[in-house]
């Protein structure tokens, strides 16, 4: 997990060098929840689940309309009933933790009278620790046996921002664990400088 959290720092210390940062900046907050929907080999065990996650965004005048952030999220997926079915599972379910960076791009509003609605998209790498529960059905003569597995992928957005609140949709790429994620997201201004 070390290992992690020194790769995100370096990216990020690498990521800010390549630019002249400006006068005015601001850095945010937001708190996201959604549903997860697995699909591809990920939906064979597991049904919809769902999502939070706190993410923090960095921008400045020289960087406009770029922002560079990095999020912490967790997630809970269920078993299939169908899995229960045809297989001894008595129960199964996956508690994932993901750490990701990336950058975001705003466009310019579609809309700016009542309320500012600007089209946004999102690309950024991220890494997923699975922790899958695995129960058996009486009689089957398996043990149940708690699984780990660490896996990195990456992640692609598409959805609008009204800056206060934004409604995104993702795809995210892990081996074997492909999921579309829906946040509702609500942003905060933790520091701007002007």
């Amino acid at each position: 997990m070390k290992k992690i959290c020194y790769l995100i720092l370096l990216f990020t210390s690498v990521a800010f060098a390549q630019f002249k940062l400006g006068d005015a900046k601001g850095l945010f907050m937001s708190i996201g929840v959604g549903p997860r929907f697995p699909i591809t080999d990920m939906s064979d065990n597991s049904n919809i689940g769902v999502g939070a996650n706190i993410n923090f965004s960095y921008t400045d005048n020289g960087l406009l309309p770029l922002f560079f952030y990095s999020s912490i999220g967790y997630a809970h997926y269920p078993g299939r009933q169908d899995l229960y079915k045809r297989t001894d599972y008595s129960s199964f379910s996956s508690n994932v933790l993901i750490i990701a960076s990336g950058v975001r791009y705003y466009f310019r509003p579609v809309v700016e009278q009542v309320v500012l609605l600007m089209p946004v998209i999102d690309i950024g790498a991220e890494y997923a620790l699975f922790e899958n529960w695995n129960q058996f059905k009486t009689g089957s003569g398996k043990s149940n046996y708690v699984e780990e597995l660490n896996k990195f992928g990456f992640h692609v957005g598409v959805g609008f921002s009204m800056f206060i609140l934004d409604f995104m949709t993702y795809y995210n790429y892990l081996p074997y664990a492909h999921y579309i994620s829906v946040d509702l997201r609500v942003n905060l201004p933790i520091f701007i400088k002007i």
